[in-house]
């Protein structure tokens, strides 16, 4: 039996289960990679939904494991070593569990760090950028008489849609036939962007023709389908 007393945050979310990964997220855009990635791979899992209502990722418990309260986090109780290793950022953790498994990252070194490009592209790029479009269109930032922020953000996403766009153009996946961390990384924003978000229209996304098809065959994966609803939400 594994021992997680060392880490706080079990004290407020115990594991049932210590012996599997200790996943705390919630399904946002950021929170379903990892919950995508630990259903692809079939790594055992115990999810904790961590409430923003409650604003639990302010709690003591949830920074003493992610200092910047941000989801998600996890615990794998068998990281290097064999020893427990908490990880926060979900692309270090997309990488954490690509590297582990030996799963969805390319073992040539050239492919391996082109994957992790689109990675940091989606990391630097899509998920700030698409995040705002949807304050200022979505959320308070709508409210503000000034539109120009929204425009920006606009401008911006559309722009970061064609260079993906551009990117899968006779491609399957980002890295042509293998499906990798760098899609599993951008299929919740994508989507997000013109579900959740509203911004279909605003970003021209039916102009589009190899991120749409690429957005399906991604969302046709079951494993995906399952990580979308992981954790449960309060």
């Amino acid at each position: 039996m594994s021992d997680l007393s060392s880490f706080p945050i079990t004290t407020r979310w115990p594991a049932q289960h210590p012996d599997r990964i200790q996943l705390y997220s919630l399904p946002t855009p950021n929170g379903v990679k990892v919950s995508i990635m630990l259903e692809e791979t079939g790594l055992p899992y115990e999810p904790h939904a961590i409430d923003f209502g409650k604003d639990d990722q302010k709690t003591p418990e949830f920074l003493s494991l992610n200092p910047n309260g941000k989801i998600p986090a996890i615990i794998d109780p068998d990281g290097p070593g064999g020893k427990p290793l908490g990880l926060f950022e979900s692309g270090a953790i997309l990488h954490y569990l690509a590297e582990k498994t030996g799963q969805f990252l390319p073992a040539d070194p050239a492919r391996r760090w082109q994957t992790l490009e689109w990675v940091h592209f989606q990391m630097g790029g899509i998920g700030p950028m698409f995040g705002q479009l949807g304050f200022f269109h979505k959320f308070a930032g709508r409210e503000y008489e000034d539109k120009r922020p929204l425009q920006r953000y606009v401008a911006e996403s559309k722009r970061l849609l064609g260079v993906l766009e551009a990117r899968l153009d006779g491609r399957q996946w980002i890295m042509d036939g293998d499906y990798t961390i760098a899609d599993i990384a951008s299929l919740g924003w994508v989507r997000n962007l013109i579900g959740f978000y509203g911004a279909r229209e605003l970003v021209a996304f039916d102009e589009l023709k190899h991120v749409p098809a690429w957005l399906e065959r991604g969302l046709a994966r079951p494993a995906v389908q399952r990580g979308l609803e992981i954790p449960k939400r309060p």
